[in-house]
């Protein structure tokens, strides 16, 4: 399923790449057709006009072209959207020709040809790319659980428009409703699955992905759900009894006209995500090769110094939306645990290796790390893994502890290089350990990551909990 995860991830990171490039590409394409079945020489004039309106494409045309991926935005509203994108790049080089008086050096025949040619390819193109990119997603095995909670008319067409409309990548399980099944006469009895107190327990259990909440606003019931769901890693969107309030901090976004507010959203969601992970690959393939040397010493020491051991210890973790996943660290201690109870490294543990102690201290241990992030296991920079014991032990003592599970776990974050680093003495700490999480999560940017891991550096040399 991992393999399928990251095919279906490649394509739709080629098909974001064409979604970038396709303006100035077919800009610049229908400029060189034109002047060539014109018989007009395209010389140095047409040379600097194609970089030129490539230039302008890219920062006018492109934006409308790839600035609103979302598959629940209508192909069409772009497409129209990029052609008056092309209209205003139309304008611009008007205007400059008039004011610069070069316009009578360009046949004006192929200028009219390319006016006109260039749209329909233009408008065509993103409607082609999200057909593709929605044949791509249907075709994953990657498709979303959906359950909502509430039965009213907008929740019954928000069920009935992903069943209709399966290149949204969602698949609905059914209904969570306390009102009796008489009072809400068009709701089919077989897509009722149980009171609203049931729902927590039916997300984790059946590993649901998204919740929809469309029942009547009552704040105590709705915090109390909210509240029951925060131990869960399910996205959860709020379908709100009226369109026009202005939210100023929620994220807003519509599923054909039915209005959801995302409440509980992971940052890497469609365009970022893509970003994030082309940062990740480039980066940790440039670390792996410059670390290759380290990494081939350090396991040459640990080999001679622990023998009998492996090199490498292995230890389940929870990675993106709470899926187990297997993480790679050097081995420092004389111990693997892995089981329902593992003891965090202490001051002076005795379970440490010196040559171990050594490692660390400037988190040599965590390199291996790298080939995780390669994997798609992990990110350089997120919320720091921990064993699956200790997500199991703390996520019952702290609300929204599985929230930072909405971002893949990172080498670095946050948190580590504001001092949360090493052994979590109290629950105090560890809540501060996941307020860091959980205040990456609603202010990540690429910029925030960058500084992140220059920080990294610097700590890695000041950090007294490293034991």
């Amino acid at each position: 399923m991992a393999g399928g995860y990251y095919r279906v991830t490649l394509l739709l990171m080629l098909i974001a790449a064409l979604e970038v490039s396709a303006a100035p590409l077919i800009s610049t394409a229908v400029l060189v057709g034109s002047t060539q079945l014109l018989d007009v020489e395209f010389d140095q004039r047409y040379v600097l006009l194609a970089i030129f309106s490539a230039l302008l494409s890219f920062m006018i045309v492109r934006q409308e072209m790839s600035d609103r991926r979302s598959l629940f935005v209508s192909g069409w509203t772009i497409a129209t959207r990029t052609g008056i994108a092309w209209l205003v790049v139309v304008a611009l080089l008007l205007l400059i020709g008039y004011a610069t008086k070069v316009s009578a050096l360009y046949s004006r025949r192929a200028l009219f040809l390319w006016f006109t040619a260039t749209p329909p390819l233009l408008m065509a193109a993103p409607i082609l790319l999200r057909k593709l990119m929605r044949r791509v997603t249907v075709a994953s095995d990657n498709v979303r659980r959906v359950v909502i909670a509430g039965a009213n008319d907008v929740s019954l067409q928000l069920a009935s428009t992903i069943r209709e409309r399966p290149e949204l990548g969602l698949e609905h399980c059914g209904f969570f409703e306390d009102r009796a099944l008489w009072r809400v006469p068009q709701l089919p009895p077989d897509q009722l699955l149980g009171k609203l107190a049931d729902l927590p327990g039916y997300v984790k259990r059946r590993h649901v992905d998204v919740i929809f909440i469309a029942m009547p606003y009552h704040l105590d019931r709705t915090k109390k759900l909210l509240n029951d769901l925060r131990d869960t890693t399910a996205s959860v969107y709020l379908i709100p009894e009226i369109s026009f309030i202005d939210l100023i901090q929620a994220r807003v976004d519509d599923i054909r006209g039915i209005p959801i507010i995302a409440l509980c959203e992971s940052p890497f969601h469609g365009w970022s995500g893509i970003k994030k992970r082309a940062l990740d690959v480039v980066l940790a393939s440039l670390m792996l090769v410059a670390a290759l040397p380290v990494m081939i010493a350090i396991a040459i020491v640990i080999r001679l110094t622990t023998p009998g051991g492996s090199v490498i210890f292995k230890q389940r973790r929870y990675g993106l939306d709470g899926e187990e996943i297997i993480v790679y660290k050097f081995r420092t201690m004389s111990v693997a645990e892995d089981g329902e109870v593992v003891r965090q490294a202490t001051r002076n543990d005795p379970r440490v290796t010196p040559f171990g102690r050594f490692l660390r201290r400037y988190s040599l241990d965590e390199l291996p790390q790298l080939i995780n992030v390669l994997q798609g296991r992990m990110s350089l920079v997120g919320p720091r893994p921990h064993a699956v014991a200790h997500n199991e032990q703390y996520r019952k003592l702290i609300n929204g502890y599985m929230v930072r599970h909405k971002a893949s776990p990172g080498i670095t974050g946050l948190a580590q290089v504001n001092g949360c680093r090493g052994e979590t003495a109290d629950l105090a700490e560890m809540k501060r350990r996941i307020d860091y999480d959980l205040d990456y999560l609603r202010h990540w940017s690429l910029m925030l990551d960058m500084k992140i891991l220059l920080k990294t550096v610097a700590v890695l040399f000041k950090s007294e909990k490293a034991y």
